[in-house]
């Protein structure tokens, strides 16, 4: 029997391209996970305050097994992003740092917050997943 990852994928919804090759990956390598991310279709996306939204960020990495967040250089100019590394560290969630694929530049931030960094890649990702969370 497989077991169900619980997991919150860090995203921006400007590069929800990223975010769908990412849970293809997740299906394609075996991983049956219960999704904690915000979803788009979410309305403090659009319609909350910066509060409601750190709050519910809060909530879905307080239940997560872990988190997985792209590495692009974007990511150290996020202030979700480093607030969602902030929250995990304050659980105690483990960070997979996801290199994007064919990147020169990655985010130190990221990388330094993670407990462990694989490449663009289904299988070091599932990998990894199985692995700390």
């Amino acid at each position: 029997m497989n077991k169900t990852y619980r997991i919150f994928i860090s995203h921006s919804w400007k590069y929800g391209d990223a975010y769908d090759k990412m849970v293809k990956f997740l299906s394609e390598h075996g991983i049956s996970y219960y999704d904690h991310s915000v979803p788009k279709n979410d309305p403090i996306h659009t319609n909350g305050s910066d509060e409601q939204l750190h709050d519910a960020i809060d909530a879905k990495i307080k239940g997560c097994s872990g988190v997985i967040i792209l590495a692009g250089v974007y990511s150290t100019y996020s202030k979700w992003i480093n607030k969602e590394i902030d929250i995990s560290l304050l659980y105690g969630k483990p960070i997979i740092a996801i290199e994007p694929w064919a990147s020169e530049k990655t985010s130190s931030v990221v990388k330094n917050s993670a407990n462990k960094i694989v490449k663009w890649n289904g299988k070091s990702i599932a990998d990894a997943i199985r692995e700390l969370f």
